[in-house]
């Protein structure tokens, strides 16, 4: 990011008059060390209570209560409003729109009361002739609510954005990284005209000492445009891998984002305001802002290689719960026990005498069933939950399958097939100890592996 800011004056009418929201996420944070390093002083406004840095003083706040917020906009000219509301559970991303204009309303108050002069906001770009998504409408209502006042407002809208620690690049990351062959919906076509991050914070920037920016809104993107298809392939090759996608229409916003869920440490909450932003082209129509801010724009290979170099150099820090159990310990245990029960298994076909085992629906369940071990032991490898589910369940119909099979001992009639040997009868109390330990790891795992991962963390 050493361009950003070379030509830009130092000018403050007082210290620390510039606040930037979200001072600790993907944007804010970034946006913090180049005004900061490039001699303004900023309050950078926090949830949590954080150390002062040099020329940065953190101010701790929460937008929904208006009060904390008029005091920590004291003294403030320009505010810069970089936040968003659509992680959480499944109940509070239901209502980030609700959410996200309270913020905005907050924000707006609290900055009229403190005399705020300007605010500048980085929204999604939008195609105001369609019917939007809930998240892209969320996000222009914010734009609307905080220029509805007497504070002239920025906004910048961005297409997708490309940096480490994205949720953008990091859901890309890991679908390319994880999968040879990807099954995917129609929105995979829709065009986009991806952003390098430090583009974006350099046009943020930028826009503090550029007059002719205030109280309007730009759009801003790369050079190319670009669909998400092509962008899966463009990372691809920068990986040197082969990708093969599948595309089925019928594949819902709502399922897209579970199967991110379950192959991406991305989360559901966030993976479905992602995905909601990519159902409709997402390009810039109006490049005015190129005139007034001109620069050298990345390429998408450029962005991704600097968000790769950049994650490989400095992952991101992960808090990890203490457990009697450990991951590491249970990633193995989960696979060792899954090729027991394979091995477990084949003695259908080699200690078995029953006729019933050659029908052609037996051998057909058989296939089927080593078929999900093996997707299994490479799901669990890649440590996807989707791995871990696909385990959990096979390993719950193994552990019902061997009981049913050994149902005679206990009551004397057989429920699967007429009545195993004695061999098979031990056999079958083997494979039930092997099922139950899959059950537990797959459980232990699916729930856990969130501990350690973050977006884009190398495996």
């Amino acid at each position: 990011m050493g361009q950003i800011l070379s030509n830009i004056p130092i000018s403050q009418s007082h210290p620390f008059s510039i606040l930037v929201t979200g001072a600790t996420g993907f944007i804010g944070s970034r946006l913090v060390s180049v005004l900061a390093s490039s001699g303004y002083t900023i309050k950078g406004l926090t949830r949590k209570k954080l150390t002062d840095t040099k020329n940065v003083k953190y101010v701790q706040a929460d937008v929904f209560d208006l009060d904390q917020l008029k005091h920590a906009m004291q003294g403030i000219d320009t505010a810069y409003y970089l936040l968003h509301s659509m992680e959480g559970s499944k109940s509070e991303w239901q209502e980030f729109a609700s959410r996200e204009r309270i913020q905005a309303q907050n924000f707006l108050n609290a900055a009229t009361a403190a005399g705020v002069k300007r605010i500048i906001y980085l929204g999604g770009l939008v195609n105001d002739s369609l019917e939007l998504s809930p998240h892209m409408r969320s996000r222009k209502e914010v734009g609307e609510i905080l220029a509805s006042g007497n504070i002239p407002v920025t906004e910048l809208r961005a297409s997708i954005i490309i940096g480490a620690k994205g949720g953008s690049y990091a859901m890309l990351r890991y679908l390319v990284e994880r999968l040879r062959i990807m099954i995917c919906p129609s929105w995979v076509k829709s065009l986009a005209q991806p952003i390098a991050v430090d583009d974006v914070v350099c046009y943020l920037a930028e826009c503090l000492t550029q007059s002719k920016t205030i109280g309007k809104i730009f759009e801003i993107g790369g050079p190319e445009k670009i669909t998400y298809e092509q962008l899966m392939r463009v990372y691809s090759a920068y990986l040197n891998k082969n990708l093969f996608i599948l595309q089925i229409p019928f594949l819902t916003i709502r399922l897209s984002s579970y199967w991110v869920d379950l192959i991406t440490p991305v989360k559901a909450s966030l993976a479905r305001p992602l995905i909601d932003s990519l159902v409709h082209d997402t390009v810039v129509t109006d490049d005015s802002i190129t005139k007034i801010i001109p620069m050298r724009l990345k390429s998408i290979r450029e962005s991704i290689d600097i968000a790769t170099k950049e994650m490989k150099m400095s992952p991101p820090e992960t808090e990890l719960k203490e457990e009697k159990t450990g991951f590491k310990i249970n990633q193995k245990l989960i696979q060792i026990s899954l090729l027991a029960l394979a091995a477990i298994g084949t003695s259908y076909y080699w200690l078995d005498n029953r006729p019933e085992i050659y029908q052609p629906m037996w051998l057909l369940g058989s296939v089927i069933w080593y078929a999900v071990i093996v997707l299994s032991i490479i799901g669990i490898r890649n440590k996807t939950r989707l791995g871990y589910l696909m385990a959990g369940v096979l390993s719950w119909f193994t552990l019902v399958f061997w009981l049913f099979d050994n149902y005679y001992v206990v009551f004397q009639t057989s429920l699967i097939a007429s009545q195993p040997n004695d061999l098979m009868t031990i056999r079958n109390f083997i494979g039930i100890f092997a099922a139950v330990i899959t059950v537990i790891a797959s459980h232990n795992l699916f729930h856990k592996v969130f501990d350690y991962q973050s977006k884009g963390k190398p495996i």
